[in-house]
């Protein structure tokens, strides 16, 4: 509320004069913008419906969430802090790589996701960006398995190392398969080229067994190399009907035109085509995108996750940063691999959305991420939202 409005007549109103002002000023304040009205209290009567609910707050780019069987949620943020965040939203640091993380640009802390055997194993794999040389600045990413015991982490062993960086387009999600392989995306570090070179493993999806090995069945002999042609693909995803690889990928912003953001249906050894095919351009032996944005629509697809209960079963949920909205992929009834149409949620409610899970009570988690340099942060972000599917369907647009 701006108080150069009382300046002046604040001097010749009378107290109750002046409080009847304050108190009509700020109903009008408030009603102008219910949908930014945080609270972290379902709605008490008044009339304001608040968008979801505070899990956590004051967090710096939260990058990706998963949940332990106990409940608890691990959270990489992207400067170099994992958090453990019980039931109740209580934050607890876990491991702080601040001084190991280089975060620059985009670089930093990124994917996290636990062992399918965390119960017993305790083994809990991220990936990040560190510096080999600060002065001329050379980046490098890695993959690294800790062990959680009883809350206390402990360093067990580098799966991949030497993943060239750089300050956009490096390591993404960590996400284990069905198959109990380990996935993750990398970018292509802003060098188009290497996205088609098979000695980079920049531009790629990889896979490799839970101790870092590269498994007998990849597509490529001795190589970790799972799919190429990408550019920065930022979401993975296994599809529960047909155990299918699905990921999110940013299209290109300034060296080939605009927008074209995809949704790609992975499948072993094949190619994606960046730089070669862009959006629905077509070419033998490359992929053309199940979906994708169109030529003038950005999402800046992140993170994503398929739906397993509700209305929503089976469709594939992910976040948009520049789009700042959450997006519903869905899927033809009578075919998997086809997408129908893709519906936006929560447009500009949050702003920057960088993640997205279904949290064991069925709820839906989102991450914000305004802190991340290019948003317009709250008081109160980087945040984590609750929201179920019936209240993310008041917020439904064109």
């Amino acid at each position: 509320m701006d108080m150069k409005f009382f300046k002046g007549k604040a001097q010749v109103k009378s107290g109750w004069v002046i409080s009847l002002m304050l108190l009509l000023t700020m109903s009008i304040a408030f009603s102008s913008c219910e949908e930014w009205f945080e609270d972290d209290d379902d709605d008490g009567g008044g009339g304001i419906i608040p968008v979801g609910r505070n899990f956590a707050d004051h967090l710096d780019t939260p990058w990706e969430m998963v949940f332990a069987p106990d409940g608890k949620m691990f959270v990489t943020q992207r400067p170099g802090a994992i958090l453990v965040i019980d039931q109740h939203g209580n934050k607890t640091p876990w491991l702080q790589l601040d001084s190991v993380v280089e975060e620059v640009g985009e670089s930093g802390l990124f994917g996290i996701e636990l062992d399918p055997a965390f119960d017993q194993n305790g083994y809990v794999y991220f990936a990040y960006t560190y510096a080999v040389s600060k002065s001329p600045l050379r980046l490098m990413n890695k993959i690294v398995r800790y062990k959680d015991n009883a809350g206390t982490p402990s360093f067990d062993k580098v799966l991949l190392d030497s993943i060239e960086g750089n300050y956009l387009h490096n390591a993404g999600p960590l996400e284990f398969g069905p198959d109990s392989m380990l996935y993750c995306t990398v970018g292509e570090i802003f060098r188009p080229e290497l996205a088609q070179d098979m000695s980079s493993l920049n531009g790629k999806i990889l896979r490799m067994t839970r101790d870092g090995s590269i498994p007998l069945d990849n597509p490529f002999p001795d190589s970790y190399i799972y799919s190429l042609g990408h550019r920065n693909p930022q979401g993975l995803a296994f599809q529960p009907e047909t155990n299918n690889l699905w990921s999110t990928e940013h299209g290109p912003s300034v060296e080939q035109g605009c927008c074209m953001d995809e949704i790609n249906l992975i499948m072993p050894g094949h190619n994606y085509g960046w730089p070669l095919i862009r959006g629905d351009q077509q070419q033998a032996g490359l992929e053309t995108p199940v979906y994708y944005s169109g030529d003038t629509t950005t999402w800046a697809p992140a993170g994503g996750f398929f739906v397993t209960q509700g209305d929503w079963k089976g469709s594939l949920i992910f976040t948009g940063l520049r789009g700042q909205a959450l997006y519903r992929a869905v899927f033809d009834e009578n075919d998997p691999s086809r997408i129908v149409t893709v519906e936006r949620y929560l447009h500009e409610v949050f702003g920057r959305l960088r993640n997205v899970v279904e949290g064991p009570d069925g709820k839906i988690y989102i991450a914000v991420s305004n802190q991340d340099g290019r948003g317009d942060p709250l008081t109160s972000d980087d945040r984590i939202v609750i929201m179920t599917q019936e209240e993310i369907l008041r917020y439904k647009s064109d």
